[in-house]
């Protein structure tokens, strides 16, 4: 399937690494310029380079810290300067640290959590979303987490702000919907990612377990009997992300191997 994407310019957050990265190649092979948006800009030229190479797009990159309101300005600021516009916004940076309440409630971290996990997603969409009204077609997909419909142990900032950022999104689908802007958002389930990785180390040394034991034990309680690859994610914000999915709008899609078990996700 064709998915109408040649020639579109998407903005991927989070881009270095894990479903950022897999989003990235994704697009990138449906024709898409890509502007891609991570800390490590090591990271981020070589992958500019990789996709460059391999699928013949253009590809531009700023290192930045997504929960900086000043580092958003600038990203805004180069994208414009390469590639002009964005078409698509792939909003994905991460998550906060993981820990139950009494271990994540400082301050500090209560206030980075939200800065990462709601306000990057609002500021990169503040400033991309003008641009797309205008040209009455966009596309914003947010990568969330399954523990919007159900929250996970282990997890109380993720618990708390990724709704919020789910409601946020379906009352924005609504309002930009008339101006042929979908707004949508997937929700991954376990996931092999090195973020994954970091959970399990810390339910592992919680539990007094080993961090394959912890895997096993994710992947046992899952229908599809693995945990899920950042190549599944991205299939499905490719999608979301494509002209066949013009009609599609307020939707939290779990990506999850079956793992959720509400009739309605």
């Amino acid at each position: 399937m064709d998915y109408g994407l040649k020639g579109k310019v998407a903005v991927v957050c989070g881009a270095s690494a894990g479903m950022g990265r897999a989003v990235a190649h994704a697009l990138a092979g449906e024709g898409a310029d890509l502007f891609l948006v991570a800390r490590r800009e090591d990271a981020l030229s070589a992958l500019a380079g990789e996709i460059r190479a391999s699928f013949g797009v253009r590809a531009a990159f700023f290192a930045g810290d997504l929960s900086s309101a000043e580092d958003i300005s600038k990203i805004l600021k180069e994208l414009d300067r390469t590639l002009g516009r964005a078409d698509i916004l792939v909003a994905n940076a991460g998550g906060p640290p993981a820990g139950s309440f009494d271990a994540v409630s400082s301050e500090e971290q209560l206030r980075r959590g939200w800065e990462l996990t709601f306000m990057s997603a609002v500021r990169m969409i503040r400033g991309l979303l003008p641009g797309m009204r205008t040209r009455r077609w966009g596309r914003i997909v947010a990568i969330t987490s399954v523990s919007v419909f159900e929250p996970i142990p282990g997890l109380a900032l993720s618990n708390a702000y990724r709704p919020g950022l789910t409601g946020l999104l379906k009352t924005l689908a609504a309002e930009a919907a008339p101006d042929g802007v979908t707004v949508n958002s997937v929700c991954p389930g376990y996931t092999a990612t090195e973020r994954l990785e970091e959970l399990a180390a810390v339910t592992a040394r919680n539990a007094g377990k080993t961090r394959d034991q912890v895997a096993g034990e994710w992947a046992a309680g899952i229908p599809a009997g693995r945990l899920g690859r950042p190549e599944e994610i991205a299939a499905a914000v490719a999608f979301l992300c494509s002209e066949a999915a013009a009609y599609i709008t307020g939707v939290a899609l779990p990506v999850d191997g079956g793992r959720l078990k509400g009739l309605l996700a």
